[in-house]
């Protein structure tokens, strides 16, 4: 069965009340290098989308997405917020008038986010950020189109990145500043991914 728009609104209410649930831990982890407030754009987010839902019925998954980057960009102009109205907007504009989509497409959409994310936010591959978790993702979901197993497979990607990141110094971002402090942490950016991640096991 393909992603449907039902599906997707079900995984997003997931997605909202999982970062509702990660904000004390993520606004602790922010405050270690950056301005500590990570949890609460995450939440102002969730709330945003949570009213997208609850506005009207979406015939397509582009309007639906489309709905959650209009409210994400009216909630938070951080510059994490800025990055998840990039990319509901990005998913908005490649699936508008697709009332599906089919789970093997599914890594194509998450590079275009990636792509999107990067060119914005100019960060790249190895900088230690959510990118990388978002990459190590759609590389292990690549030729499988049975959803527990791209489940599970990025699942582990995700944490071996994390684990391997750890080691790592930020190298963009207001944590650059604290290079060799961030030495050993693990960042915030990429934990939030785990957290959305470990949200949509039932979609």
């Amino acid at each position: 069965m393909p992603i449907t728009v039902d599906a997707t609104s079900h995984a997003l209410r997931r997605w909202a009340d999982a970062m509702d649930h990660a904000a004390p831990e993520l606004n602790r982890l922010d405050g270690q290098l950056g301005d500590g407030d990570l949890g609460v754009t995450l939440v102002k987010s969730a709330a945003a989308v949570r009213n997208a839902l609850d506005a009207g019925q979406y015939i397509d998954l582009g309007q639906l997405f489309k709905a959650c980057a209009m409210g994400c960009a009216r909630a938070s102009g951080s510059s994490f917020g800025t990055l998840l109205t990039l990319t509901f907007m990005t998913l908005a504009k490649r699936l508008d008038g697709h009332a599906t989509l089919e789970w093997d497409a599914l890594p194509a959409e998450l590079q275009a986010a990636l792509d999107a994310m990067s060119q914005r936010g100019g960060a790249k591959l190895g900088d230690k950020t959510v990118l990388d978790t978002l990459d190590a993702a759609l590389k292990a979901i690549e030729g499988s189109s049975d959803p527990k197993v791209q489940h599970a497979a990025a699942s582990a990607a995700v944490d071996a990145t994390i684990e391997h990141f750890r080691t790592q110094p930020n190298r963009i971002g207001r944590a650059r500043m604290f290079a060799q402090k961030s030495i050993g942490l693990d960042d915030p950016g990429m934990i939030a991914f785990r957290y959305m991640l470990a949200s949509l096991a039932d979609a």
